[in-house]
């Protein structure tokens, strides 16, 4: 087997993994919600749980990857998944079950992150494009899977099965990546100290703080519908039945996956056209706060905005590299880890936030489609005010 396919095909299945799981409970929320008697902010915050457990190591995660290698860090966090997800098959309670989600997310932290550095360990900076895109692209089925073919296989084996047959996927993945080959790389030989005050100063810089609030809103945002309250706005708002939310989850992972393969190919083209990186991403996110003022008003095809959705996400991509360009490349690393932790604080934030939200106006006397509609035009409002932030960013080019 070449050597890029016995490193690509590992770390690829562990990105598909961790996006699968990320959005698994989108599917079985009606079955949560059944199963546990909890409210849509304990769903909210059960859910999340996987978020704030990845979110919160994503900073160590970069000394941990730069000391003991990809292959090592990724496989034994995956063994950790694989026990999270045998937990939540077996839970009964809330905290049982937030535990067992919690231990997912940290178990999946590194698989993005991890697929990253093996790649600029072992491939030029040519074909590290192309194969960042394609392991995009990977989780982009991840997200596929965990929408309608999920809903198939629910009523068959439950969502306990479900969860059996994961961390036994879990598993293989972990004893996948473990075999891949590793190249000796040379730890950093900056003291400790010097590490964590450059952290510091990517944290306090202008630049981060101009891209940090669109990211945690607009993609963050993102990943809480899709990872949860998606499949429950379309039942509840739109009157569809779980069959068709869960095509529509198929439709808006399809939209994502597209974008990442238009971006991986389109992105050069486009910028000898005028159309740079720093356009693509203002025009993305404006266009995807459009198709959700839309979603929130009743306006329009369902299913075609909530495909735009997905485009919009892996347009949002963009602001890696992006906000990378602005410091120098032994930064990279907690650069990219900076970002996805506000990402994910977001996501976190988010996805508890609005089924609070759902809770405290239906105890104030509005029907669940207005309480939704509310949550979701709040949001939105947020959103908004977070890419106007980002405009003068935009209008420059990136260092």
């Amino acid at each position: 087997m070449n050597l890029w396919l016995r490193i690509f095909l590992p770390f690829a299945a562990g990105y598909y993994f961790s996006y699968f799981l990320r959005n698994v409970n989108a599917v079985i929320a009606p079955e949560l919600t059944r199963d546990l008697g909890v409210s849509a902010a304990d769903l909210g915050l059960l859910t999340s749980a996987y978020l704030l457990a990845f979110g919160a190591v994503q900073l160590p995660l970069g000394l941990a990857l730069d000391r003991w290698g990809a292959r090592r860090v990724e496989a034994a966090l995956l063994l950790v998944a694989a026990a999270g997800c045998a937990l939540f098959a077996l839970g009964t309670t809330l905290t049982h079950l937030a535990v067992a989600r919690a231990l997912i997310g940290l178990g999946v932290s590194a698989c993005l992150m991890a697929s990253f550095k093996a790649f600029g360990q072992w491939f030029g900076t040519e074909r590290q494009a192309s194969l960042n895109a394609a392991i995009m692209a990977a989780g982009g089925l991840g997200a596929l899977t965990a929408s309608t073919p999920l809903s198939w296989a629910i009523p068959a084996f439950g969502w306990r099965g479900v969860f059996v047959a994961l961390a036994v996927a879990g598993l293989a993945v972990a004893a996948g990546i473990f075999s891949t080959p590793e190249k000796a790389a040379a730890g950093s030989s900056a003291p400790f100290r010097r590490q964590v005050a450059g952290l510091v100063g990517v944290l306090t810089s202008r630049a981060f703080w101009r891209y940090a609030p669109q990211s945690t809103l607009i993609i963050g945002g993102f990943m809480a519908l899709q990872g949860l309250w998606a499949v429950p706005w379309l039942m509840n708002v739109s009157g569809l039945s779980r069959e068709m939310a869960a095509h529509h989850l198929l439709l808006m992972a399809g939209g994502m996956l597209a974008g990442f393969l238009a971006i991986a190919f389109g992105v050069a083209p486009l910028a000898k056209r005028g159309l740079g990186a720093d356009r693509l991403l203002t025009w993305g996110m404006g266009l995807g706060l459009a198709a959700t003022l839309l979603i929130v008003l009743g306006i329009g095809p369902s299913e075609l905005l909530w495909l735009s959705l997905g485009l919009v996400f892996s347009v949002g991509n963009l602001a890696y590299a992006l906000l990378q360009a602005n410091y120098g490349p032994e930064l990279a690393g907690r650069v990219n880890t900076a970002l996805n932790l506000m990402v994910f604080a977001g996501a976190f934030a988010i996805q508890w936030g609005f089924g609070a939200a759902v809770d405290a106006l239906r105890a104030a006397g509005h029907a669940p489609p207005a309480a939704y509609q509310i949550s979701f035009g709040g949001l939105l409002a947020l959103q908004f005010a977070s890419w106007v932030w980002f405009l003068p960013t935009a209008k420059r080019p990136a260092a």
